[in-house]
């Protein structure tokens, strides 16, 4: 900041200073022609006379220098610039007030040793002074009053006290000039004292208008460009400097990173441990972003536990090694309040410009491409932009609009596999799978739940599919008594807070007996909160509904957590059972183990032959199921699947 800058700050006392600073120059000047014409112009008829006036004029050019240098140091240090007013108003005032006693003792002096005109224009010069002083001496009372009297007064007494009849008349009426001038200058005073208090009135409101101004200003620029909670640039301003970063970078043929980064496992800490926490784990993360980019202008939270940051790299394998180092960062630990210590990590999708495009928002949709095409492959790594990504993006997108109107549109609809007893192959469940046609084409669901689930359609397809099941599986009862359906549901399904009242409204409108539904789950339900998906999962089953755990050895599951959770029986994955001549009949065995021990019955997939059937039987497999007994079929064929084990 520039130390000369005038300062607006509220300030009475200097505003005083100021203006007796003002006039001390033409003050001064005036004070020492007056002083030395009077001296010099008048010779006294003795020599103690003289001697006299060149002693005063010395005492008089010395207070005079004093308040010269005095002024001239105000103007060259203090004049335009803001300091303390304490000390430089004492000065001055200290040397107006040595002015006036000086000019007096040269009145009291001359009236009693000078012929008559030099009494007389002695006077007259004293009663000028004391005259002007209502004006020169205006912003401080004290001062101004003084002045007024000293000069005059005194004189004014002595001369009525004297013999000569003259002086006699003189004095009362210099006296009372003394004191009319003493009230000019209280008037006088009181008039500035009150100019200066307005002007410092108005600029106390100015300054906080300007003020107000200033802070709105900058609250307009902060909602209207930072993101309030980590203080990052938002969206908007982040689009405007990358525009402008990429324009520059054009001009110059260099290259930019677009860095799409996404943080691993946040919400399940917004679910374990609140929005508090979670809001501290972004603010933490954007400190950490800040203090490793350059500038702050290129890095902004894109939105939810999303970042967005554009660097200047010289090859595509810079860019990867700076990814990892956001992503290293990203991935320390962060303690809470309470001591706990949450881990979370990061993925980065990269874009180039103008390797892969030039327009910002194509950009930042390739970077956001790369990230999720890395997320579903491995989170936690780096992935750039390929082309092929873009075509898959559009093929997921125009999946995602065609499941939107899939139900409205009556293009799902639900097949059933039927699960046997190892033993006799007896029919006793169905497992319900999910089917969309879509432009003419049979669209795995190993495609399309991914997208359902990713986009949040997960929860309607889920209740429909409900709903479907066991309006199905009730109609079975009539041919057969106590056939089960299995219906799988994903873990988007039981976070969901409105799941048990959707399951509630599928049992009653279809009538089923709860104990013939058998829900199947995943293993991916233990990497989620655990403890809620347990408490989820207790309430399910005291409703009488059987738990499975589906595709069992390919996720996360553990016997520890499979006793804790009680389930009622364990699918294996068909791919151990296309090995059971290698590795997969270690996997076999050791499940039919674990289930003698936990209680719990165990489902063969993917039987394809009478050789897996007899020999899974012989390991005591309880159930089992596979294209040899049956292939899905249609609601219709169920029936007829039926009525024919019957016959």
């Amino acid at each position: 900041m520039n130390s000369n800058k005038v300062d607006v700050s509220i300030s009475p006392k200097r505003d005083v200073a100021e203006l007796l600073y003002g006039n001390l120059l033409s003050g001064t000047l005036i004070s020492i022609l007056a002083a030395s014409y009077l001296v010099f112009n008048f010779e006294s008829e003795n020599e103690g006379g003289q001697w006299f006036k060149m002693l005063w004029w010395g005492g008089m050019m010395s207070v005079l220098l004093y308040r010269f240098v005095d002024w001239f140091w105000w103007k060259k240090k203090l004049y335009g610039t803001e300091y303390d007013s304490h000390l430089p108003l004492i000065r001055v005032i200290v040397g107006a007030n040595l002015t006036a006693v000086m000019w007096s003792t040269y009145a009291l002096y001359v009236v009693y040793h000078s012929e008559l005109i030099e009494q007389i224009v002695v006077i007259i010069a004293v009663a000028a002074m004391a005259g002007g002083a209502s004006t020169v001496f205006a912003a401080h009372k004290k001062t101004a009053m003084f002045y007024a009297f000293i000069l005059p007064t005194p004189v004014s007494i002595m001369l009525m006290f004297d013999d000569v009849y003259l002086n006699q008349i003189l004095g009362p009426l210099g006296i009372a000039y003394g004191f009319i001038m003493m009230v000019l200058a209280s008037k006088s005073a009181n008039f500035t004292k009150h100019a200066i208090a307005l002007k410092n009135e108005n600029a106390s409101l100015v300054n906080h208008m300007e003020q107000q101004v200033e802070q709105r200003t900058q609250k307009i620029y902060e909602l209207s460009n930072l993101d309030p909670l980590t203080n990052l640039h938002n969206r908007t301003a982040f689009l405007k400097n990358l525009g402008e970063c990429l324009f520059g970078a054009s001009n110059k043929n260099k290259r930019i990173a677009l860095l799409f980064i996404d943080l691993d496992g946040f919400k399940k800490v917004n679910d374990t441990f609140g929005h508090e926490v979670g809001d501290v784990i972004l603010s933490e993360s954007a400190k950490r972003l800040r203090a490793k980019v350059g500038d702050q202008k290129l890095l902004c939270r894109w939105g939810g536990d999303e970042f967005l940051i554009a660097l200047e790299v010289l090859e595509q394998e810079q860019a990867i090694a700076e990814a990892y180092e956001f992503i290293k960062v990203l991935s320390q630990d962060h303690e809470i309040d309470d001591g706990t210590i949450i881990s979370i990590g990061a993925t980065v999708g990269v874009s180039l410009f103008p390797d892969h495009e030039k327009h910002k928002s194509r950009l930042i949709q390739f970077a956001d491409t790369a990230m999720y095409h890395q997320k579903k492959l491995r989170p936690g790594e780096v992935c750039v932009f390929t082309q092929e990504m873009e075509a898959q993006q559009r093929h997921e997108l125009k999946l995602k609009n065609g499941l939107n109107e899939a139900i409205d549109k009556n293009q799902l609809r639900m097949v059933f596999q039927p699960i046997v007893t190892s033993d006799n192959a007896e029919t006793v469940a169905f497992e319900a799978l999910l089917r969309w046609k879509f432009d003419d084409e049979n669209i795995p669901p190993d495609e399309f739940i991914g997208i359902a689930e990713q986009y949040g359609l997960i929860n309607r397809i889920g209740a429909w599919v409900l709903n479907q099941s066991c309006q199905a599986a009730s109609g079975w009862q009539r041919l057969k008594e106590n056939i089960a359906v299995c219906i799988n549901v994903s873990v988007i399904q039981l976070e969901d807070t409105e799941f048990l009242d959707t399951l509630d409204d599928a049992i009653q409108s279809s009538g089923i007996e709860p104990s013939l539904i058998s829900l199947e789950i995943t293993e991916s339900v233990f990497v989620s909160d655990t403890e809620l998906m347990l408490e989820k999962i207790r309430v399910i089953q005291g409703k009488g509904i059987k738990v499975s755990i589906d595709d069992f050895g390919t996720g996360y599951s553990s016997l520890s957590a499979m006793q804790d959770l009680g389930v009622n029986t364990v699918k294996i994955d068909r791919s151990f059972i296309n090995k059971l001549e290698d590795k997969g009949y270690a996997i076999v065995t050791a499940v039919i183990h674990a289930a003698s021990l936990l209680g719990f019955d165990v489902v063969a997939e993917g039987v394809e032959s009478e050789v897996q059937w007899k020999k899974l039987a012989g390991l005591g497999v309880h159930k089992l199921q596979g294209y040899f007994f049956s292939k899905p079929m249609e609601v219709e064929e169920v029936m007829n699947f039926i009525n024919l084990k019957e016959k």
